[in-house]
């Protein structure tokens, strides 16, 4: 990426920051009460106590690097890249019916989060500038 500032519309600047609050959110809410992510967990994650963690340092780090210009981008890719991870963990939740905290989410939970998530993908990519698809052209 050259040294050119991306220039970010309002609609970028809202994502962004609603980006910024979830993931924030998330990241606090894996290291506060790791529980419920642990068990979404695939068996095949080793180290899934480890792993829950980590993303949620990555999850907080990604909300904070969106607001740095110098590293939003990288900062994007991560959390990207991370909702790309851990869409296993939601299978699994969902496939398998586990309960959280005594409370299982049904497929009216379960159905549009698997389908949103290709959106939660893109986003930050979106919002940080890195792609324009498909509001804008390839010529643009």
């Amino acid at each position: 990426m050259s040294k050119k500032a991306v220039r970010l519309s309002r609609a970028q600047w809202a994502v962004l920051a609603l980006l910024s609050a979830a993931y924030a959110f998330a990241g606090w809410a894996h290291l506060a009460r790791p529980a419920g992510f642990i068990a979404i967990t695939p068996d095949w994650v080793p180290f899934a106590a480890a792993a829950v963690f980590w993303t949620g340092i990555a999850e907080i780090a990604g909300a904070i690097g969106l607001w740095i210009p110098r590293v939003r981008a990288a900062a994007a890719i991560g959390l990207a890249l991370y909702a790309f991870c851990v869409w296993p963990a939601n299978i699994n939740h969902a496939l398998n019916g586990i309960e959280i905290g005594g409370t299982a989410l049904g497929w009216t939970y379960h159905a549009p989060r698997l389908l949103l998530q290709p959106l939660i993908i893109w986003a930050p990519l979106w919002a940080s500038g890195l792609v324009h698809w498909p509001f804008r052209g390839r010529g643009a």
